[in-house]
């Protein structure tokens, strides 16, 4: 009987990473400075004061450097977790549209209701247009990179090893 689970290689999942990652970032820095008049580099201070707590806003160019870390970390996590399902459930070689939403929906579910909420990061209070606006920048940014790479890696059997 033949196995059809196979070990992932990491090189596929880290340069989904660096796009998916690089892509959310830039679009979640245009957004707040769009809608808030909100800088990148204070963007990145939210995320890091994660970990850090109010003293992020106030640190300098290693804030930056952590909210960078953050923010990579977490998209590596979405995509491995996801190259990690998909070579194991055949259900999600259906539709790379469908997981790109179960992707951004559960990404943006677990920051907001896990992570956030584990920080030191002040919640903010929801509305419905800030947290459609998120989800779509997910949709786009990280679930489409990330489900079009497992597609494309792990159907075509490139980074698994029989």
């Amino acid at each position: 009987m033949k196995n059809n689970v196979h070990p992932i290689k990491w090189i596929p999942i880290l340069i989904t990473t660096v796009i998916a990652g690089t892509l959310d970032i830039i679009a979640a820095c245009i957004n707040a400075w769009l809608s808030n008049d909100v800088m990148p580099d204070r963007v990145l201070a939210y995320i890091a004061s994660g970990i850090w707590g109010k003293a992020a806003y106030n640190g300098g160019p290693e804030m930056i450097f952590f909210g960078l870390l953050f923010h990579y970390i977490i998209v590596f996590s979405c995509a491995f977790c996801f190259f990690w399902l998909y070579s194991r459930w055949s259900l999600l070689h259906r539709s790379i549209a469908a997981n790109a939403v179960l992707i951004a929906f559960t990404a943006w579910l677990v920051t907001t209701q896990l992570v956030l909420r584990m920080s030191r990061i002040t919640v903010p209070p929801f509305r419905v247009s800030d947290a459609v606006v998120a989800i779509a920048i997910l949709i786009i940014c990280l679930g489409f990179p990330i489900a079009c790479a497992a597609s494309r890696f792990i159907k075509s059997g490139y980074p698994m090893e029989p």
